[in-house]
């Protein structure tokens, strides 16, 4: 990507720069579609391939069933354990190059249970399918909405129309979007810092039991207020609603509706507290139109804060083993006062890189509300396109696709093509992105002020002169933990 293809600002973010695709002709020799989408100048798509009966099934079997099995609301332990082993996403984006070989840029359109199904091979048709959200590439697909609904019915990414707009404005006033320091950064500060010095307390080595409890905490206080901390209770609901959601259709409403009431009884008592200093009280102080529910928000917060902590950890992992990068860190924290809000770029991009290294959302899925032209085909109303984040954020060309560069994030490289989107891209973004990446990178900071951080387990895969794995276990993390001298 820092060759001739970026510096155009295009690249296929699979390795394989196609410079026919640039000037509007796909590998077999397509014309690119020219035109308008939605309203806006177009951009060249590639002709669709329909992927025969045999690929479908290793799509299936080597892409979506490891995504599946390791739990896309709830992560599961053995599944993610197992992933691990198999090295899963490697073997997913070494097929989908293989394809992309045989069939093209795409999109590959298979048929799976009666389903449309595509899957970009090209960063500029992924950009398309992000960019023009929500119409005609609606977030609120069916499969998002049978697994989202059984604990957030009334949120943004499973809202249609009007009700997405007022709903997706008021969570980006209340989230302050686009803001590198939400107004409430110095109350979040604080608590991040507490947290780490009672997680730093305990003796003996750190794991990720002791890590995600106080990352649950951290999340509980910074949403709900201090008065939330031990409601393990709420939190608790929460995983039993998501792991329910793992299951999606297959778990019918009655089942889930007597633990959703039950939390949601228990998320508005302390809403209804609106906690100074936290995101409760912004929350009560910002207007909202009557379809809004803004307490039917709330979940999805929480929902996605666990990644926040997942990505935190692994972030923590990177730096304990390449110590260039860790010296910078350190080097970033050799500042006055790191009690007050910081933005800390540095510690911000390493949480960043370790997102594009292992994506926690690694499926961004649309559904079209429409059929869609691509190139000299057409797609049907109704497909559902899978962005696989993984095939993109790994581009073997790369200088930086296996490696740790959070360099990336700081100089423009990762700004100048479209297939890096760790908290997705177009209107669809994750509007909790400044706020994720203050309380994270916080965290990491509190965290390494004073102390040395190395890693037991698994510490032999993430070596810095060597690739890094695609998939990788956060659930076996394991660190020592010395005070610096």
């Amino acid at each position: 990507m820092a060759g001739t293809e970026r510096a155009a600002g295009w690249t296929d973010g699979t390795g394989r720069g196609r410079q026919g695709e640039l000037t509007g002709l796909g590998d077999q020799g397509e014309q690119g579609e020219l035109g308008e989408h939605n309203g806006r100048a177009a951009r060249r798509t590639s002709t669709p391939a329909r992927a025969s009966a045999r690929d479908t099934a290793r799509v299936a079997a080597l892409v979506a069933l490891p995504a599946l099995a390791g739990g896309v609301v709830l992560r599961r332990k053995q599944g993610v354990a197992l992933a691990a082993r198999l090295d899963a996403d490697r073997r997913a984006v070494k097929l989908l190059n293989e394809l992309r070989g045989r069939y093209g840029p795409g999109p590959l359109h298979l048929r799976v249970a009666g389903r449309d199904v595509a899957l970009p091979l090209s960063a500029e048709d992924a950009q398309r399918v992000l960019e023009e959200t929500p119409e005609p590439f609606s977030p609120a697909a069916r499969e998002k909405r049978a697994a989202l609904g059984h604990f957030q019915p009334h949120g943004v990414l499973v809202s249609t129309g009007q009700d997405r707009e007022e709903r997706k404005a008021f969570n980006e006033d209340v989230l302050e979007a686009g803001q590198h320091l939400h107004h409430l950064a110095p109350h979040f500060v604080r608590t991040v810092r507490e947290e780490a010095d009672e997680l730093l307390g305990r003796a003996g080595p750190l794991d990720w039991d002791a890590f995600g409890a106080a990352w649950w905490r951290i999340v509980r206080r910074v949403v709900l207020g201090d008065g939330a901390r031990d409601e393990t209770a709420l939190t608790g609901l929460l995983a039993r609603l998501r792991g329910f959601g793992n299951w999606a259709f297959l778990i019918p409403p009655r089942v889930t509706a007597g633990p959703r009431e039950r939390f949601q009884r228990r998320l508005r008592a302390h809403l209804d507290r609106a906690e100074p200093g936290s995101l409760a009280e912004a929350l009560a102080q910002t207007a909202a139109k009557p379809g809004v529910d803004p307490a039917g928000q709330v979940p999805h917060w929480m929902f996605a804060f666990d990644a926040a902590g997942v990505a935190a950890a692994r972030t923590l992992a990177l730096l304990a083993t390449h110590p260039a990068q860790e010296q910078q860190v350190h080097n970033e924290l050799a500042i006055p006062d790191l009690t007050r809000p910081q933005l800390l770029p540095y510690t911000r991009a390493s949480v960043m890189e370790s997102v594009r290294l292992w994506p926690t959302t690694p499926f961004l899925l649309r559904e079209s509300t429409r059929q869609t032209r691509w190139g000299e085909g057409t797609l049907p109303e109704g497909t559902a396109f899978l962005v696989y984040a993984p095939y993109f954020h790994r581009d073997g060309s790369a200088p930086y696709g296996d490696r740790f560069v959070p360099e990336i994030w700081l100089d423009g490289t990762a700004q100048t093509g479209p297939e890096l989107v760790p908290f997705s891209a177009g209107p669809g973004v994750c509007p909790g992105e400044d706020l994720v990446l203050l309380v994270t990178s916080t965290l990491v900071a509190a965290l390494m002020e004073r102390h040395d951080f190395r890693l037991r387990d698994p510490g032999r895969l993430l070596r810095p002169d060597g690739p890094l794995p695609y998939t990788f276990n956060h659930f076996a993390l394991r660190f020592s933990v010395t005070a610096r001298q």
